[in-house]
């Protein structure tokens, strides 16, 4: 799997000191800790209101030591900055095109030669979402791992990681339950962010 700011060494030192840093200086908690049977798993990403929301979650990956892999629209990986975001632990997707993203998503967890959390947005996209795609979930289903419960609460500055999330099959209440976990949690932009349907 290629290379990320997260397995650059010295790199990923410095950086892991940097966001310790500011996030501490900038009133930043970070909480919670992935359990050993999680270092593969899917990391659901909510609420996502704003572009600030990627360099916050890279700088509580390196605070809790995780190894993050991310989901972005095509567009942001055009030349100049495609090799950047790649980098920076990015994976492309076009929604335009039809292909199979769950089957390949998971393929690449099971894979992985070592840990690898993947973060799945539920809205889908920074604008205001009533319904929340259920990606994340197949993903984590085909995959064989846990859900990790991720969030990151701009009104209190809060972010990290929440429980295990084990899906039951049923889909519904499944997200009913998760959902209700995101409730109060808000985003920069709180107001592009609805929990309910």
């Amino acid at each position: 799997m290629q290379r990320t700011i997260f397995t650059t060494p010295v790199v990923n030192s410095v950086l892991r000191a940097f966001s310790i840093g500011f996030l501490r200086l900038t009133g930043w908690r970070v909480e919670g800790a992935l359990p050993a049977h999680a270092l593969r798993s899917v990391l659901i990403a909510a609420p996502h209101t704003s572009n600030w929301d990627l360099p916050y979650t890279l700088m509580v990956a390196f605070a809790l030591r995780l190894n993050i892999r991310w989901m972005g629209k095509h567009g942001i990986f055009r030349a100049p900055f495609g090799g950047v975001m790649r980098w920076l632990g990015g994976i492309e997707v076009n929604r335009e095109q039809s292909n199979n993203l769950v089957a390949a998503s998971a393929k690449a967890i099971r894979e992985s030669d070592g840990p690898l959390q993947l973060i799945v947005p539920p809205e889908g996209t920074r604008s205001k979402a009533r319904y929340w795609k259920t990606g994340f979930y197949y993903i984590a289903r085909e995959a064989q791992v846990p859900i990790v419960m991720a969030y990151m609460d701009y009104a209190r500055k809060r972010s990290g990681l929440g429980p295990l999330f084990e899906p039951t099959g049923n889909v519904d209440a499944d997200m009913a339950t998760i959902k209700a976990f995101y409730a109060p949690f808000k985003g920069k932009n709180a107001m592009q962010f609805e929990s309910t349907d």
